[in-house]
């Protein structure tokens, strides 16, 4: 639990003052709380009781004082909070985001999408509001408590025992209330992502939904999930409930017997009207103190299940490292596979690949092909180590791929991957993804090159189109065509198209191919296919079938030897016959 807080508490950083600063003035406003009974009680019984004008001015104007300035204190108090626990939800916000865009692959396998964005989301919601509770309420309660106590036994000890009673027994319930209510809360923040999931998942594929009619189906995957959360939560709030009754029965069961035994008193002429009046007032703030404590408590119960998940995405450290003294610069685009063996964390005994052998020249052009599930996009995401080897090694221009700088191995590879992405912006902005710094001359060219260059000049504002999130106001042959012209645009050492051209035509896909020629002739070109027109012409193909090579040939040589690329051959060119 220590070790988490120092891991929460490293965000706050400049915010480290402003939190330092609400303490301060939070112990000043219950400093002069406590002093305000005190002077009540001389007010009644040395001013009002007595008949004494002095002491009624002096205590009144006294009074005033310390009222206007626990309003001041209270209320920079709140600020400097509410200012320090936004600064601290900012920075934990963006330590988080930053540690995800260092994660490799397979450290995004293990948290899903859904899943880091709860956590970014509500999770640190959460953690800001216990934030700003601990440095306002955390603090305020055991200082009332303390001064209330130290000030009660001041006027009479033998009343104040009453209070040191009621505090175990309020502890001991407080404990098995939040004992009980962590787990529930817990699983209450799974079932988030789940939640998150299916919205995410609704509204990426709205379009499939609509088409095949699936509308109610998802309102019922979506209503399981909100019912279940709604469950949860109901679950969770019970046992919470039980905090409220627990705290108001001591309050006023302390506040009764100090009543009780203080009129005694009074009658007695042990104790003045104004120090039981003081009593009452200082027994309902150890006693509110105590209850604010509670509730503390249990929204830190619900804080500390999403700081725990917080944690742990803070704590997960990329398993994809440059090496101390990496190599700056890729020779060539040539590429060997040695002995490789590969399997994604999730299915730790079972190889997607098995003792892969290649040898790739510099500059040659490459076709993939396979059944699906036989592992081809597994194969070439380990050239620019999006994934590591289990065994083996993998080598770009003669240089073992963990030898290099991360940043120069994957500046010299551009992937354009099966599902294009394209972001928010103009046509430019996604274009300098690949060179921030590219001319409009530079991108003209590689848009050619991908034949993208036909639809943009279309378009009112070329080059300065706007981008709808995820490219949606572009067809999907658009979209990968402005997806190769910006891997183009890195001018790379190998370029690597996953399943890249299904979307266009034929009669594009080969002008494609045909630029790359004039474009970019001594890069190494990889280029994964389902339709054999796209790597017919390519100099050697690699033929994988459930995660094995089981040919390496020229397209007329396979088409001679090889029964796989014959019959797909035969299926796609011929028709089946």
């Amino acid at each position: 639990m220590i070790k988490m807080f120092k891991k929460l508490f490293k965000s706050v950083r400049e915010y480290k003052k402003l939190s330092i600063y609400s303490i301060l003035f939070i112990s000043l406003e219950v400093l002069v709380e406590v002093i305000i009974p005190y002077t009540m009680a001389d007010l009644l019984d040395n001013g009002i009781t007595a008949g004494n004008m002095d002491v009624i001015t002096k205590c009144g104007i006294t009074l005033i004082i310390y009222a206007l300035c626990s309003l001041l204190f209270g209320t920079l108090a709140g600020v400097f909070a509410s200012k320090a626990s936004c600064g601290f939800a900012k920075n934990l916000r963006q330590d988080m985001y930053y540690k995800v865009q260092d994660f490799s692959f397979s450290n995004i396998d293990k948290f899903s999408t859904s899943s880091i964005i709860t956590r970014l989301t509500t999770d640190v919601t959460n953690v800001q509001g216990a934030y700003q509770m601990l440095i306002r309420i955390t603090v305020r309660a055991p200082l009332m408590l303390l001064f209330s106590l130290i000030m009660a036994f001041k006027i009479n000890s033998r009343i104040s025992i009453i209070f040191l009673g009621l505090i175990p027994v309020i502890a001991i319930l407080l404990y098995l209330i939040i004992r009980k209510a962590h787990p529930l809360f817990e699983s209450v923040f799974k079932t988030y992502d789940d939640l998150n999931e299916s919205v995410q998942e609704n509204v990426r594929g709205i379009r499939v939904v609509k088409s095949f009619v699936k509308e109610e189906y998802e309102k019922e995957k979506f209503s399981k999930v909100s019912k279940l959360i709604y469950d949860k939560f109901v679950s969770a709030e019970k046992v919470v409930s039980y905090n409220g009754p627990v705290m108001q029965l001591s309050m006023y069961a302390g506040i009764i017997l100090i009543s009780w035994f203080g009129s005694k008193m009074i009658v007695n002429s042990t104790l003045t009207t104004g120090e039981l009046t003081s009593l009452i007032t200082y027994g309902a703030a150890i006693l509110s103190s105590l209850m604010m404590i509670s509730m503390t408590f249990v929204f830190l119960t619900l804080a500390i299940s999403s700081a725990e998940r917080i944690v742990e995405l803070l704590d997960e450290e990329s398993n994809l490292h440059s090496p101390e003294n990496p190599v700056m610069e890729v020779k060539d685009g040539s590429i060997v596979f040695k002995n490789v063996y590969f399997g994604y964390s999730s299915m730790k005994d079972e190889k997607v690949l098995k003792n892969i052998n290649l040898n790739i020249k510099s500059g040659e052009t490459i076709g993939i092909i396979g059944s699906t599930g036989s592992s081809k996009s597994s194969l070439v995401n380990l050239i620019s180590r999006l994934y590591d080897v289990n065994k083996g090694e993998v080598l770009v221009g003669g240089v073992n791929v963990k030898d290099y700088d991360l940043d120069v191995l994957r500046n010299n590879v551009s992937v354009v991957l099966q599902k294009n992405v394209l972001f928010s912006g103009t046509i430019k902005e996604n274009l300098r993804w690949g060179k921030k710094d590219a001319t409009e001359l530079e991108m003209i060219e590689a848009c050619s090159a991908a034949c993208a260059d036909e639809f943009i000049e279309e378009l009112k504002d070329k080059y300065d189109s706007h981008v709808d999130q995820g490219g949606n106001n572009f067809s999907g042959g658009q979209k990968q065509r402005l997806c190769i012209a910006r891997a183009l645009l890195k001018r790379p050492k190998i370029l690597i198209l996953d399943d890249s051209t299904s979307a266009v035509d034929t009669a594009t896909d080969a002008k494609i191919r045909e630029a790359f020629k004039k474009y970019i002739p001594d890069v190494t070109k990889i280029i994964i296919a389902q339709r054999i027109n796209s790597i017919e012409h390519a100099d050697r193909v690699i033929v994988l079938d459930n995660g094995k090579v089981v040919d390496f040939d020229t397209p007329k040589q396979l088409l001679k030897n090889n029964k796989i690329y014959k019959e797909v051959y035969n299926s796609q060119v011929k028709g089946g016959k």
